[in-house]
C-alpha cells in the first residue's frame, strides 16, 4: 500500500517526501506538547469571562452538555418519519418526543448556564444571554444543586 502512495503522490514534495510512507502535511501533524502548554497557560491566566471554556468547565461536564445535545438531535431526527397513521397515534408519539427532547435540552441548557457562571463569567451576563432575570436564573441553578446534592 505504502509503495502505491509513493508511485500517486509523484513529484512536488519536500526533499525525500515520495520515499517517506510517514509524511504528513504540516496541517495534519499534531501540536507540540510546548505549543499545548503554552494554550493552557494562557486559558489559565485569562481573568474573569476571558477564561477559556476548556480551562474552566471540566471535562466531564462538557462531555454532559454535548452527549445531551446529541441525544436532543437524534431525538428529534428520529420524530421526521413520525408523521402518519392516525392522528391521534402521530400526535402522541409527537408530543411525547418533543417533550423528551425539550426536557434534554431545558438539561443542557442548565448545565451551560452553570458552567458559564462557576467559568466566571457574571450571572448578569448570563442571564441576559438567556434572556431571563437574574434572579430567576440564580433561584433555578439553585434548585438544581439542591436537587443534585439531596
Amino acid at each position: 500500500m505504502g509503495s502505491v502512495i509513493r508511485l500517486r503522490r509523484g513529484a512536488g514534495g519536500p526533499p525525500g517526501y515520495d520515499n517517506d510512507p510517514w509524511w504528513l502535511r504540516r496541517e495534519h501533524q499534531a501540536v507540540t506538547m510546548a505549543g499545548q502548554l503554552r494554550v493552557l497557560g494562557k486559558e489559565k491566566r485569562a481573568p474573569g469571562s476571558g477564561t477559556m471554556w476548556r480551562a474552566v468547565v471540566p471535562a466531564e461536564q462538557r462531555m454532559l452538555i454535548i452527549s445531551t445535545l446529541d441525544s436532543v438531535q437524534e431525538q428529534l431526527l428520529q420524530l421526521r418519519g413520525a408523521h402518519s397513521g392516525p392522528t391521534a397515534d402521530v400526535a402522541r408519539r409527537l408530543l411525547r418526543g418533543l417533550g423528551h427532547s425539550a426536557a434534554l435540552i431545558e438539561n443542557a441548557w442548565k448545565r451551560t448556564a452553570l458552567a458559564a457562571v462557576n467559568g466566571g463569567v457574571p450571572l448578569q451576563e448570563v442571564a441576559q444571554w438567556a434572556d431571563m432575570p437574574a434572579e430567576t436564573l440564580r433561584e433555578m441553578l439553585a434548585a438544581d444543586g439542591q436537587e443534585a446534592g439531596g
